[in-house]
Order: structure tokens, then C-alpha cells, then sequence
């Protein structure tokens, strides 16, 4: 038997972004599906407001993303595209995965305290500097940066969208978990009976773990802006690597220990 209707086409990328596609849904659209946007003031009311809204934030699935940002990092990125067809927007609606990382920098920081040997006051100042200045002003700062020159230089302008400043804000998030669990968790185990000590091996363990994290940063912010349709040439980011490589020997002939600087840099600002 034939039914009188067929199922709603779906929509490829290339339809809504006004450009060639990269990866395509066979879902159809929804059936609130709007093909205009909210302006950037609805969704940064919409994102604030769910701050408040614990029971609607979608936690198991921000803890899927923060565990394969560390073993599959691409597969954090396969859903921006659908969720572009289907929300109008390449950023996350929902803000759990930034709740999660605020309180893995919080548990984080009570361990920097303890290595730091701070008081109750020094480890509370240190804990706002960590959450407020290194992981959201320093990231508005690299979205804002990295929102400007994608869109200046790097889309295809025969597109009819943008790359969000949300969206470049979430890539920072995600690329900045990965860093956060090696310098900021994984180090300090290692810091005391290890790191800390003048010998070329602590300098060697304490900068290939810079190292590792810096590399993790740049690769999952080329992820980041690989998969959006309507950008072009992105792998110039990953030019970063072998300069970052080459700073790595630098260090180690030098040998400045970027782990001990790190750890005077946190100790004094807080004094």
C-alpha cells in the first residue's frame, strides 16, 4: 500500500549554508525547523538562561564529549553540522559541558593549591584567577581573535553564513579540556617527587607535558573549524605544530623548565 504522502526531503548542508557540504544528514528537518536565525542577543539570552535550569542540561552527554576529546577528538565534532540543520546554529544551545569544565577547574585548583602550599584566601583568589581569567577571558580573547580572522580570511564568502562567535567560544572549550586535565591534574602528581627538581630529565618530563597539552589545543581547534562547510584552507592552523616543536628543543637546550615557571607564575600572582 502507498501512502498519499512522502516523508519531508531532507536538507543538505550545502542548502542551508549556501556552499558545498563536507558531511550530510539523511535525517529530515524538524518540524519546527526555522530557516532564519536568531540574532546573536536571543542566543546568548537562550544559552544564559539554561545556566539556571540544571534538570534540562544534557550532563552524560557534555561527559561523552570531555572523554573523546582525549581518544577520538573528531568524533566531539560530527553533530555540529546536523545541529546547524536542525537549530540554526553551529554553536551548543546547551550549557553543561561548560558547568562540567568550570567544576574540573574548581577540583583542579584545590590541588594546585595544596601544591602551591596556599592559604584558604590564596587558594579561593587562585581558583577565580584559574576560572575567570585563564579559561573564560583568555578564551574570549583566542574566540574573539580566532571569530575575526576565520571570517575574514578563511570562509568562503560566497556563503550566506558566518562563523558564530559562540561557536569559536565552544571550539576554545573543547580544546582547552585536554590541556586542563594534563597540566592542571596529571602534573601535580608528578610535580613534587619529579618535575620540580633541577635535572634535565624534570625539565624533559615537565615540557613534554606542555608539550602534549599545547599539541592537544591545536589540533582539536583545527577540528573545530575543519568540519564547518563554509571555511577553506584551515590546515594553515595546524602550521603552529612543528613552530611549537621547534620552541619544545629550544626549551630543552636552554633548559628552562616551563612547568616550574608555570608553578612560580600561579604562586605570585595570588601573593
Amino acid at each position: 500500500m502507498k501512502y498519499s504522502t512522502s516523508p519531508t526531503p531532507s536538507r543538505s548542508n550545502s542548502s542551508l549554508l549556501g556552499g558545498p557540504s563536507r558531511t550530510t544528514s539523511p535525517l529530515p528537518p524538524p518540524a519546527n525547523y526555522r530557516n532564519d536565525c536568531m540574532s546573536a542577543t536571543n542566543k546568548s539570552y537562550k544559552y544564559l538562561r539554561r545556566f539556571v535550569k540544571f534538570d534540562q542540561m544534557d550532563f552524560e552527554f557534555a561527559m561523552w564529549q570531555m572523554l573523546y576529546l582525549f581518544i577520538a577528538p573528531k568524533k566531539v565534532y560530527r553533530n555540529v553540522n546536523y545541529r546547524k540543520q536542525t537549530k540554526s546554529q553551529f554553536a551548543r544551545d546547551d550549557p553543561a559541558f561548560l558547568v562540567l569544565l568550570v567544576a574540573c577547574l574548581c577540583v583542579t585548583s584545590i590541588g594546585f593549591a595544596w601544591v602551591l602550599s596556599l592559604g584558604i584566601g590564596q587558594s579561593i583568589l587562585f581558583m577565580l584567577y584559574v576560572v575567570f581569567v585563564d579559561c573564560i577571558l583568555c578564551g574570549m580573547v583566542v574566540a574573539t581573535l580566532l571569530w575575526f580572522v576565520t571570517n575574514r580570511y578563511l570562509r568562503d564568502h560566497n556563503a550566506d553564513t558566518d562563523i558564530e562567535w559562540g561557536y569559536a567560544f565552544d571550539v576554545h572549550l573543547n580544546a582547552f579540556f585536554p590541556p586542563l586535565i594534563l597540566l592542571h591534574f596529571i602534573q601535580l602528581f608528578f610535580y613534587h617527587p619529579l618535575i620540580s627538581h633541577d635535572w634535565f630529565v624534570s625539565t624533559f618530563i615537565g615540557n613534554s607535558i606542555w608539550l602534549a597539552a599545547l599539541s592537544y589545543y591545536i589540533y582539536i581547534t583545527f577540528l573545530g573549524y575543519n568540519v564547518v562547510p563554509n571555511l577553506k584552507n584551515t590546515r594553515i592552523i595546524l602550521v603552529t605544530l612543528p613552530l611549537l616543536f621547534v620552541f619544545y628543543i629550544v626549551t630543552l637546550i636552554i633548559h628552562w623548565n616551563l612547568s616550574v615557571s608555570l608553578m612560580y607564575f600561579y604562586h605570585y600572582r595570588v601573593l
